[in-house]
């Protein structure tokens, strides 16, 4: 291969890796955030209150790189092989095809499918990450730790509230040890494409 034509072969090379990157958002361990699927899960889930300005965007996919976390490592974990999850999906995308409204032809379908398959993996590994870890002696520990924060309140008074804060507390240490674990790589220029005011 000539010169002239390798040269040609990397201008390309590199013009297809950054008009690849520009189309995504972000990406979690190396899988791309793209685009229209992080604006339509946006719009979707900040409906008629949240406009499209950067904080709100910064501050969502700030929580969809959370959630893309966990679903990097239940798959890590090997969640998404499991026999009782695979038939869930199987289930799932069978209904969803029956639905008059969903069409399969279109992008929001593949978005819709993709969002219940990641949304049953995280749910499972946040059941064994989380939910399970919610024993009274170590929700009773942490109230003790935490006592000021609660003006000293009787814990059966704020139970609720304290329950609420230990479940935010561990998710806030899974987080921190899925960054270590994860790559993540936010595109900013792509986010700032997106705000409307």
């Amino acid at each position: 291969m000539s010169f002239v034509k390798k040269v040609c072969c990397l201008v390309i090379l590199c013009f297809l890796a950054i008009s690849t990157f520009a189309q995504n958002v972000a990406y979690v361990n190396g899988k791309p955030i793209n685009t229209k699927e992080f604006i339509w899960v946006f719009k979707k889930n900040n409906t008629g209150y949240n406009e499209q300005t950067l904080q709100n965007l910064e501050n969502y996919l700030n929580l969809y790189i959370n959630f893309k976390l966990k679903v990097a490592e239940a798959k890590a974990l090997g969640l998404d092989t499991n026999t009782a999850y695979k038939q869930e999906i199987i289930n799932y995308e069978r209904t969803l095809k029956t639905q008059k409204r969903t069409s399969t032809k279109y992008k929001a379908f593949d978005y819709i499918l993709n969002e219940y398959r990641e949304g049953v993996l995280m749910f499972n590994l946040s059941e064994k990450e989380i939910w399970s870890k919610l024993e009274e002696k170590e929700i009773i520990n942490f109230y003790q730790k935490n006592a000021p924060v609660y003006q000293n309140k009787n814990f059966e008074d704020i139970r609720s509230q304290v329950i609420s804060d230990y479940q935010n507390f561990l998710e806030t240490q899974w987080i921190k040890v899925l960054k270590t674990k994860y790559t993540v790589k936010v595109n900013e220029d792509e986010l700032k494409k997106l705000i409307k005011p």
